[in-house]
This record gives structure tokens, C-alpha cells and sequence, in this order.
């Protein structure tokens, strides 16, 4: 977004800023009630995956990068968008195998693997908010773990799952130290793309069953899952975000989280118990607690170490 288009905006106040972020955090948060009624219906996980990512690309593709000095930056997004979509395969996994709470407990512990790849590829300070946050997602996975919430799944099914946050994390660090090229727009798109590219070879081997929709009811969830799980958020949040910095944005956004636990409660008639409330609440205090992921020197200092540029 430029700075004309952000100052025309109707987010343009703080205030009007943050109830679109939440508003998109919401929609985030709906995800288990389309993903859940497609799988039920038969339908792959890749194909979900490239359903809710496919509508975003058609709408955005005119904004690919065309411009020679943007094809390096743009190929690194596209490939971001790759790795991606893998992980979210892993979130609807979980979906399939875990209650919708342990699922987005574990899901939104991304801030504390975008705290240690910022530091590990973009050579940013963790400090002792970092470590505070970190400690807590570690917290919130042991209560729940403690307490029965995987619901028996095996080791497997706990790496399936946490490779979501995983590649989560690894987008933020990516978009916030190593993209100052492109435009948010360029970003989406080329991220979106990558991850329409990556459930491609899985399309191959999905059959027809389980990749087109038997109904029409199956289609209006796969157009409520790309327009309201993902393009319709993901534009307003890009054009909020700018307007009320990485702090507020991420407490705004820590409603995606209650947003799960009430799909799964009200959707699905799952029971939240004592465990699951400290677990989802110890998980929303780091995210308000943990640091922006900020490089000492953007775009410089991450570049040398992870592409060699």
C-alpha cells in the first residue's frame, strides 16, 4: 500500500485501524468451521489449501512484480509461499486429529518461532520480553499436552501440527527483514502464488472426489473459506496494520485465538476445561508480550546470512 492510498483510507484513524484488525483476526479465526466441513465432505486437504489461497491469487495476480530488481525478491516470497501452504497442510492435519482448541493453541505459538529465526536468520535481539513470551508458548503447549488436550495423537501428529506456526514464523521473519522491495500488494500475491505452486504436484494425486466439491453447498464453503478466511482479512489487515504498529497489531490480532476456542465450543461442541482456557491464555500473553521481529540492520544483516547476498 502506498502512503496516498493509506491516508484515503477509511482505517486511516488508530482507532478505525484497530477494529479492522480485529475484525480480520476474526476472520482468520473462522478457518476451522470451513476447513472442518470440507474435510467432512470428503474433500483433500490440499485441496482446501488451494482453494482459500487461489481465490487471493486471481484477485491479486495484476500486482505480480514485474520489474527486473524486483524478480529476486519476488522468487524468495513465491518460494516463501511454498513452504507456507506445507505448513498449513499441518494445521488442517491437526484439524482433523485434535479439538479446535489444541489445534489453535498450537497454531498461534508462531510468535516464538519468529522470535528465534529473527534471531538465528535476521540477526535480531530476542531480549527478555522474547524469552518471557517464548517461556510462555512452552507453557501453554505443556498444560495442554499435560492435560489430555491432543487427544491421544502421537508424536507425529504433534510435528504435523507444528509445522503451521513453523513456517508461520518463518513468513514474518522473511516480510519484515528481507522485503523491503516490494510493495504489500507485490508481497501477497507473490506469497499466495508460491503457495497455489506448492499444493499443485499434490493436486496431481488427489482424485477428482476429493478435490471437486459434490455439491453446491461444497462450493459456497469454498468461497467463504477464500473470501472470509483470507482475501477479504488479509486486504484489511495489510491496510490497517501500517496505522497502529506491530504493537497493537498483534494485540488486536490475539483474538483470532478466542475466536477458535469459540468455533470449537459452538460449532463443534467441544468442552473447554480449566486446562485449555490457562493453556489459550498463557499463549494470547506472549503474543502481547513478545517483541517486534526487528534486525539490527534491515534488509542487510539477514540477507548476508540466509541468502549470501
Amino acid at each position: 500500500m502506498t502512503q496516498a492510498t493509506l491516508r484515503h483510507s477509511p482505517l486511516a484513524g488508530p482507532g478505525a485501524a484497530t477494529a479492522g484488525i480485529v475484525a480480520a483476526s476474526v476472520c482468520f479465526g473462522l478457518v476451522p468451521l470451513f476447513a472442518r466441513e470440507l474435510q467432512a465432505a470428503g474433500m483433500a486437504d490440499a485441496a482446501i489449501a488451494f482453494y482459500r489461497y487461489a481465490f487471493s491469487t486471481l484477485v491479486l495476480l495484476p500486482f505480480l512484480p514485474r520489474a527486473r530488481a524486483k524478480r529476486g525478491p519476488a522468487a524468495i516470497m513465491v518460494g516463501t509461499g511454498v513452504l507456507m501452504s506445507l505448513g498449513w497442510l499441518g494445521y488442517l492435519d491437526a484439524l482433523r486429529t485434535l479439538p479446535v482448541a489444541s489445534a489453535g493453541v498450537i497454531y498461534m505459538s508462531y510468535p516464538l518461532f519468529a522470535l528465534l529465526l529473527g534471531w538465528l536468520l535476521a540477526g535480531a535481539a530476542v531480549g527478555w520480553r522474547g524469552w518471557l513470551a517464548g517461556a510462555m508458548i512452552l507453557g501453554g503447549a505443556a498444560l495442554l499436552a499435560e492435560g489430555g488436550g491432543l487427544a491421544g495423537a502421537g508424536p507425529l501428529a504433534l510435528l504435523k501440527a507444528l509445522a503451521a506456526p513453523l513456517t508461520f514464523g518463518l513468513g514474518i521473519v522473511i516480510l519484515s527483514s528481507f522485503m523491503h522491495g516490494l510493495t504489500a500488494p507485490e508481497r501477497m500475491v507473490c506469497t499466495t502464488l508460491g503457495a497455489v505452486l506448492g499444493m499443485a504436484p499434490l493436486l496431481m494425486a488427489t482424485p477428482v472426489a476429493g478435490f471437486l466439491p459434490a455439491s453446491e453447498a461444497g462450493w459456497l464453503m469454498i468461497a467463504g473459506l477464500g473470501l472470509a478466511t483470507a482475501l477479504i482479512p488479509q486486504m484489511l489487515y495489510v491496510s490497517a496494520a501500517p496505522r497502529v504498529g506491530p504493537g497493537r497489531a498483534a494485540a488486536a490480532g490475539s483474538v483470532e485465538l478466542p475466536t477458535m476456542l469459540a468455533i470449537g465450543a459452538l460449532a463443534f461442541g467441544e468442552v473447554l476445561g480449566p486446562r485449555e482456557i490457562a493453556s489459550a491464555a498463557l499463549v494470547l500473553a506472549a503474543i502481547l508480550t513478545a517483541p517486534a521481529v526487528r534486525p539490527g540492520a534491515p534488509g542487510l544483516t539477514g540477507r548476508k546470512r540466509l541468502f549470501g547476498l
